[in-house]
């Protein structure tokens, strides 16, 4: 099926573009599209990339892709809602690990061809 075009195809799109973004900037993949669901009531939450920093850092990257900057742009589609749903899916994603390491939330902005990686854009607070 041909996802082109699509709210999906641009998504994978997206990931696909910022996780080569992140790969240059020396991040290792750990997992694409980490889900964790609550219940048929409760949404759960997803993380689109974890990766690790050089300095050993654990890493939940949220995508955004838009095609302009109206609405507030990629970046700010990031809602109070969205980071709930994300740090959902992290706090989930830890608890299977023995030992924790340092972690933070960053987010990769797409505007069609612009590329901003904001790290630390939020925390689990």
């Amino acid at each position: 099926m041909d996802t082109t075009g699509t709210t999906k195809g641009v998504g994978d799109e997206g990931e696909a573009r910022a996780w080569a973004h992140l790969q240059r900037h020396g991040l290792t993949l750990v997992q694409r599209n980490y889900r964790v669901a609550r219940g048929p009531r409760s949404p759960g939450g997803e993380v689109d990339l974890i990766v690790r920093d050089r300095d050993g850092t654990l890493v939940f990257v949220e995508v955004r892709s838009r095609r302009a900057t109206c609405f507030g742009g990629a970046a700010g589609s990031v809602t109070a809602t969205k980071r709930r749903r994300l740090i959902l899916a992290a706090q989930h994603y830890l608890q299977r690990l023995a030992t924790p390491p340092p972690c933070r939330f960053d987010v990769v902005a797409i505007e069609g061809e612009r590329i901003e990686w904001l790290r630390a854009a939020f925390d689990a607070a």
